[in-house]
């Protein structure tokens, strides 16, 4: 017989018993469904686990730093300071899989405009750097500016306060009115200065007050002053520029911040405080994270903290899967027992094919088509449930509440739709295959005396 005969036969033959068929297919309908829910509950939770990890700040970015920086190098004297200057930024980027790399050099300055100051940090940064940021308003910086220009965090205007009464968003509520894009900020650099023109002394030791420097803001940062990322609470501007600024402020004099010589002198070249490393893809971040610590720098990604929250939401995934399994194996018990009663009633009908000189193959084929035939209608069944399931979950389970993210707690890929159909086929087929077996041992002679 054909595969077609078969086919044909074993779908008559479960239609001549509908409500066994139905009841055996509702048991793989309720265990795909179980199966396809609980794995995109684990699904939709790691999923959005990541969404809310790269919300603040690309997966691909290693943070590079040198204890060196601050003073904390080998207590062997004789060994020269790690720290990160630009020979170090070339030898990063010749780096396998680094598609980039930004120096990062930070100074703390004071902003003014009109009757309101903040204390902030501005941060000097690549052009590549400048672009792996959310844009909301005006333009990002860049190199090709004549002039500094700065992309201020989206949180800086609660940052700002009156600079009589020293009230700000934290003590009224109310952000202050700051024109970021369309009025320039009076920038302070020297803040040592500052505050030293602040004490009281005579007027043969007083310090004079630093210059005030106009600096424009080119954009914000995407995000409202509730919206926390990584780019929240500083002002970004062009490393270039940055550096060409504080020369021109301090001239010959360290910059703050920077290490000096034996004798208190500035460094010929620049320290800077971190360098950000571009990597292309999430999977080499780990590598590349390896041979940068191999150098002996410090690295930090928030492929550390998505790694082991990857291996909490697959425990949670394996265990919920594990749970609509247990439905599953349910429903393969009651598939077996059909096709056992299905055996029994129909001895004489297989005593019959025998002697009729049909291939014992052709008889252990169509128990195991009619089996697995169940599988498919039951997982096809089970998928259209499940989404309805899904979309009810979503619809009204607050994933705010359960588990302090936005989005979609159930989601079910495409891929999901497939294995569990696939496995719904082969769990019917197993559970038919002892079933197929016996039907092909039965004796043809003693299957035509059975009544």
């Amino acid at each position: 017989m054909t595969f077609r005969d078969l086919l044909v036969m074993s779908i008559n033959n479960l239609r001549r018993r509908k409500l066994r068929t139905v009841l055996t297919v509702l048991g793989v309908v309720i265990g795909t469904a179980s199966i396809v829910v609980m794995v995109s509950l684990g699904i939709g939770l790691n999923e959005m686990t990541v969404e809310q990890i790269s919300s603040y700040g690309s997966l691909t970015t290693i943070e590079v730093s040198s204890d060196a920086r601050w003073g904390y190098n080998s207590s062997d004297t004789n060994t020269e300071p790690n720290y990160i200057t630009d020979d170090v930024i070339k030898q990063l980027k010749r780096l396998p899989h680094v598609k980039g790399v930004s120096p990062m050099l930070s100074i703390q300055v004071l902003m003014r405009q009109g009757a309101y100051q903040c204390y902030a940090s501005m941060i000097g940064v690549s052009d590549e750097y400048l672009e792996e940021i959310p844009l909301g308003e005006g333009e990002r910086p860049s190199s090709r500016d004549k002039e500094l220009r700065m992309l201020m965090g989206n949180m800086m205007p609660i940052q700002f306060s009156n600079a009589k009464t020293g009230k700000g968003y934290w003590e009224t509520g109310e952000v202050p009115d700051v024109d970021f894009l369309n009025k320039p900020m009076f920038v302070i650099f020297d803040m040592d200065a500052y505050y030293q023109s602040r004490v009281p002394s005579d007027s043969e030791n007083a310090v004079k007050p630093p210059k005030k420097y106009m600096v424009p803001t080119a954009g914000m940062v995407a995000g409202t002053v509730d919206d926390y990322n990584d780019y929240s609470y500083a002002a970004y501007v062009n490393i270039d520029l940055l550096e060409t600024q504080l020369r021109r402020v301090f001239k010959k004099n360290p910059i703050p911040g920077q290490p000096t010589n034996k004798k208190g002198k500035a460094l010929s070249y620049l320290v800077y405080d971190s360098a950000q490393v571009f990597v292309d893809d999430m999977d080499n971040v780990t590598d590349v994270q390896k041979v940068i610590a191999d150098m002996g720098y410090q690295v930090y990604s928030r492929m550390d903290w998505l790694e082991q929250s990857k291996q909490q939401s697959q425990m949670v995934q394996a265990v919920l899967g594990g749970i609509g399994a247990v439905s599953l194996f349910v429903a393969a018990i009651g598939i077996a027992n059909t096709m056992m009663m299905s055996i029994y009633e129909r001895t004489k009908e297989i005593g019959i094919m025998k002697v009729l000189g049909c291939d014992m193959g052709n008889i252990r084929d169509m128990f195991l088509i009619e089996s697995g035939f169940i599988g498919f209608m039951g997982g096809a069944v089970g998928i259209v449930l499940s989404m309805v399931i899904s979309m009810v979950i979503n619809r009204f389970a607050s994933t705010q509440v359960l588990t302090g993210m936005e989005g979609d707690l159930s989601r079910i890929p495409l891929w999901l739709n497939l294995a569990a159909l696939a496995f719904a086929v082969f769990v019917g087929m197993a559970a038919g295959f002892m079933p197929a077996t016996r039907a092909m041992k039965l004796s043809p002679l003693a299957a035509i005396r059975n009544e």
